[in-house]
């Protein structure tokens, strides 16, 4: 007969949006323990922020996992996938398993946080020890308010609050071995959640460009360390190089801490101007800014925050619509932005308020649909910095730029990718234009539309609204609901 094992039960890890080893208090907790480690990934049937968000993302998911179990496997473990309600999924592991332990990272959208609050009620109650702990964030977005109490609405008090209070936790290293469970339940087969695209294969672009998994965002960051800190803050708009950290799929499936992020700047100053590592950090706090709303404000993907938006004439204009998904405007700047990012996954943050402005102004689409499609395009997108975001160039969120702040494609192009190198590397068929006519091809002399082989209409569109005509009916759109006369006050913008 065998001897009955004796000292602390199994515990349980469960991953979420925390991929990743090091940096990981949920997993420290579990050693801390003492007993097994059963590690998990729940494919939740709730509508949770645990898994992936679109295509695109699921394509990310299913390379994170990967990497995940093979980073647990090389560490003596192994990595449960299941399916189901989260609770019943945990349940069944702790009959298997005689778990004594939950342990979990935090998250933060309103729905996961009453899955996980009704699941930690009910294990304490069994006399399990439940816990869960910061991970996903440098903040919790309960704790830091105003000084009358009231969550935050405009980004630098924000940032100065945030910049005042906060201290970067201690690193936590990757355990070098993870005591495994003998009598865990059998795992699902990754491939048999069909997160890949078959047919047809669109990823082409994606495994191109993109490393998934922990050891890919840490080279990620030194990448941005060595190569593109400097000069952050001057070089960070432009498009056609490589200027920003690319860290952002990394934070949003949580391969990467953004500890560890803000860590990495630390000492930097004797060779990095200081402008450049604040401003980094300050990209960084957006993300925790729109967590901020988002925790306060559940519906900020769905409603304007500044109700007074919810009586703007929108434009029932599907045509345009497509055409702005599939890159397609005559704008190239615009295109050239929405090709990247259904190419690759991501688009340049520059690009993004650019073509977010150009939907949302100029072809007078409700920014929901934008948000929708960037939720189902981009490997990095993140529920609040997503919504945030979007809301933001609308003009109906929190800290807005003023809506009569429309963006200029054609200004914005020759400010931005003076070169057009970054044009030219998504927009191929313009590629011979000439520098002064690559963000107004439709300004360009039939002699150099023919050298450069571009026949408008054919090989390249003509633009789909002009832009001073769609500027002056967002203006006056817009004063419908306000009652201004925007579109005659000198201050207003056209950048």
């Amino acid at each position: 007969m065998a001897e009955k094992k004796t000292g602390p039960g199994p515990s349980i890890v469960w991953f979420r949006r925390d991929l990743r080893l090091s940096d990981n208090p949920a997993l420290a907790a579990a050693l801390l323990a003492g007993g097994d480690v059963i590690c998990i990934y729940i494919r939740e049937d709730e509508e949770v922020f645990a898994g992936a968000h679109g295509a695109a993302q699921a394509w990310w998911l299913h390379n994170s996992l990967e990497r995940l179990s093979a980073d647990l496997v090389a560490r003596g473990n192994r990595l449960l996938l299941l399916t189901g309600h989260a609770e019943d999924a945990l349940d069944s592991l702790i009959e298997t398993t005689g778990a004594r332990a939950v342990f979990w990272n935090r998250r933060y959208d309103l729905a996961s946080r009453d899955i996980d609050a009704a699941i930690k009620k009910n294990l304490k109650a069994r006399g399990l020890d439940a816990r869960s702990f910061d991970g996903f964030l440098l903040h919790d977005p309960m704790a830091l308010m105003t000084g009358q109490g009231k969550r935050f609405s405009v980004y630098s008090p924000f940032w100065r609050a945030f910049e005042a209070q906060y201290r970067p936790i201690d690193a936590i290293p990757a355990p070098e071995r993870i005591p495994a469970c003998a009598g865990a339940a059998e795992s699902e087969d990754l491939a048999a959640w069909s997160l890949l695209p078959n047919k047809p294969d669109w990823a082409g672009g994606f495994r191109e460009t993109w490393t998934p998994g922990e050891a890919g965002a840490e080279a990620a960051l030194q990448a941005f360390l060595d190569e593109a800190v400097k000069g952050y803050k001057k070089n960070r708009d432009i498009p056609g190089k490589k200027t920003t950290s690319r860290l952002s799929p990394h934070l949003a499936f949580g391969e990467i801490s953004p500890h560890r992020i803000w860590r990495a700047t630390e000492g930097l100053t004797d060779a990095i101007p200081a402008e450049d590592i604040i401003h980094f950090r300050k990209e960084l706090v957006w993300r925790e800014f729109s967590w901020h709303l988002l925790f306060h404000v559940p519906d900020l993907a769905s409603r304007n925050l500044n109700r007074k938006f919810d009586a703007f004439p929108w434009a029932d204009n599907p045509e345009g619509l497509d055409l702005w998904t599939r890159g397609l405007t005559g704008y190239p700047i615009v295109d050239a932005g929405m090709r990247e990012l259904w190419r690759t996954g991501w688009m340049h943050n520059r690009v993004r308020m650019i073509v977010a402005s150009f939907l949302i102004k100029d072809l007078l689409v409700h920014w929901t649909e934008g948000e929708s499609w960037f939720r189902d395009t981009l490997v990095d997108v993140d529920l609040a910095s997503n919504a945030a975001s979007w809301q933001w160039v609308a003009g109906c969120g929190a800290d807005a730029a003023p809506y009569f702040r429309i963006f200029n494609p054609v200004k914005q192009g020759e400010t931005f990718d003076p070169d057009g190198a970054y044009v030219r590397q998504y927009c191929p068929e313009l590629a011979r234009l000439p520098d002064r006519y690559i963000h107004r091809p439709w300004e360009a002399p039939a002699d150099a539309l023919a050298s450069a082989g571009v026949t408008l209409g054919d090989t390249y569109p003509k633009p789909v609204v002009d832009h001073d005509r769609a500027r002056k009916a967002a203006l006056a759109a817009y004063a419908e609901i306000t009652g201004s006369n925007q579109g005659d006050e000198p201050q207003q913008d056209n950048v």
